[in-house]
């Protein structure tokens, strides 16, 4: 961790990705591409989540393997971070506890969140909402056909143009489970390493 707060101690515009990624792919990457060039990030975190607390029944894959895949996808991506915290914290991934993290190590940074539309009308009923809203502001995900979302009060935040891209991770698992290929939608060494390990079957 000590190498990594060094890299980012000068960094004032300060990116932060939170999901499962379960698995990460082409879709992650564009929206991670549109945020580094439309808020001018020095830097884009991905934060991998222990669990997520808006799917408590769901069971992703192990945090290794998610984190080896997150991992082949970035490389040689030199603006983009893993941050690891929410997978060592274990349990349940509040953003609040992240958030603090960063606004602790970080006092002069600029935060901005990445959320999916689906959730900015839930963000009142996340943890310490109040405070979320005062740590960060929180970009919106865009799909395609969706409208511009409404942020509730107190929280700012504003929606990215992006390259939406109608993919989810649980459609590339349906896929693996049906024989179906995935190569068009995830990076080929990520493809290679789902196969060789027989993730997701």
């Amino acid at each position: 961790m000590g190498r990594f707060a060094a890299n980012l101690r000068a960094v004032q515009r300060i990116g932060l990705y939170g999901g499962s990624f379960d698995p990460v792919h082409l879709g992650h990457l564009l929206v991670a591409q549109a945020a580094v060039e439309e808020l001018n990030l020095d830097r884009l975190i991905f934060i991998p989540a222990a669990q997520s607390p808006f799917k408590p029944d769901s069971q992703p894959a192990s945090a290794p393997e998610r984190l080896r895949l997150l991992r082949l996808a970035l490389a040689g991506r030199t603006n983009y971070q893993i941050d690891e915290q929410e997978i060592q914290r274990g349990g349940v991934s509040y953003t609040i506890d992240t958030l603090r993290d960063y606004a602790r190590r970080f006092p002069g940074a600029e935060l901005f969140y990445l959320i999916g539309t689906d959730h900015v009308s839930r963000l009142k009923e996340w943890r310490h909402s109040d405070e979320l809203a005062r740590l960060a502001i929180f970009v919106v995900i865009p799909r395609p056909g969706e409208s511009p979302a409404a942020f509730p009060a107190p929280f700012r935040g504003q929606t990215l143009k992006g390259f939406p891209l109608a993919v989810s991770s649980p459609q590339i698992r349906a896929r693996l489970k049906a024989g179906l290929p995935i190569e068009p939608l995830v990076p080929a060494a990520v493809a290679e390493a789902i196969r060789h390990n027989r993730l997701y079957l």
